[in-house]
């Protein structure tokens, strides 16, 4: 962790004044509100002290009974490398939708190929294990769930990154939740994915957090696939990261869907986002980094409870449809 929080603070200092020089700016205007132009590289201190970190710690000589583990590790560094190249040049060239999506879909297929996918799940009804690589059906479904699962987190964090510190502070709390899932599985090797992270994050937030020296910019694409990368890897169980990332993914949800129902892309900006609306209405960018921090540490030490599936599900469906009413109710006050 400190080997990642030394690193990602000399890239930042590094990456702003790379910024500057080619011009890398987030440019105040539309739905931006900062007040100066802002350094927008945040991804090169977020990849390149994760990596840092994770290069050095295989030198811990860390056991582990996972033969498979190395291969998964690959699988994460060469995904992870995509999204990273696609954000830093989007970040300099402001590209369209179709290039972020191509990218997403490129690193979710070296994640299944390097043998990173949502291979067998609890059925929350009957408490049966589905195993879904037993025939050619369920080895199509199980590409569909995983590809979805990390198009799903990496547009989810991309969208929450509206706020100084909000997208960070969100990833640190999850990352802790799954490094505590590990610990207590005994799965101390891949323990050390989710502290790299988490010292990065924490390098990094020194000139995120308000007010910002540098945003994250295409970095959250990365943030987003390594979220979704180490929560397989870790066999943290999808549910556990839905019901702590269950506040931003339901925004995401609604977002869609009220998008759709205006007539807009799914992929437009705006500032319906409820972090963008809490910020309208007069909070500040440090409690609404509470609130949303806050309520998925609540949500992850509920995930974190040894419970039966069941009752996973019905949490979130309680806790995404709560958030859906309330945006829904923000919208129409707000004439949307």
């Amino acid at each position: 962790m400190l080997i990642a929080f030394v690193a990602a603070v000399i890239l930042s200092l590094i990456a702003i004044r790379l910024s500057k020089w080619l011009g890398v700016m987030a440019v105040p205007g539309g739905r931006r509100k900062h007040e100066r132009p802002t350094p927008k590289l945040g991804a090169i201190p977020l990849f390149g002290a994760f990596v840092i970190a994770v290069g050095i710690s295989q030198t811990f000589g860390v056991d582990t009974s996972d033969p498979n583990e190395r291969t998964r590790l690959l699988g994460l560094l060469v995904g992870g490398a995509v999204v990273f190249v696609v954000g830093v040049l989007d970040d300099k060239f402001n590209l369209p939708p179709a290039p972020q999506f191509l990218a997403q879909g490129l690193s979710a297929l070296a994640a299944i190929l390097s043998l990173i996918f949502v291979e067998r799940f609890t059925n929350p009804f009957n408490q049966e294990l589905v195993v879904l690589s037993k025939s050619v059906v369920g080895y199509a479904v199980l590409v569909v769930i995983t590809t979805s699962w990390f198009i799903g987190m990496m547009n989810t964090v991309n969208w929450l990154d509206g706020v100084d510190g909000l997208a960070a502070s969100v990833a640190v709390v999850a990352a802790a939740v799954i490094l505590i899932h590990m610990l207590r599985e005994g799965q101390y090797s891949v323990a050390l994915l989710p502290v790299a992270l988490i010292g990065a994050l924490l390098g990094f937030l020194v000139f995120n957090f308000q007010p910002a020296r540098m945003f994250m910019g295409g970095g959250a694409l990365w943030l987003g696939f390594a979220l979704a990368c180490i929560g397989i890897m870790g066999g943290a169980k999808i549910a556990l990261l839905l019901l702590v990332m269950g506040l931003p993914i339901a925004d995401v949800i609604w977002q869609v869907f009220d998008r759709w129902r205006h007539g807009r892309s799914p992929a437009a900006s705006d500032r319906g986002h409820l972090h963008f609306r809490l910020a309208d209405a007069g909070w500040s960018a440090r409690k609404i980094v509470a609130l949303y921090a806050g309520a998925c540490a609540l949500f992850g030490a509920v995930a974190l409870v040894p419970q039966p599936p069941l009752f996973k599900l019905i949490t979130l469906v309680v806790l995404f449809g709560g958030v859906i009413v309330v945006l829904a109710v923000l919208s129409r006050r707000g004439g949307a």
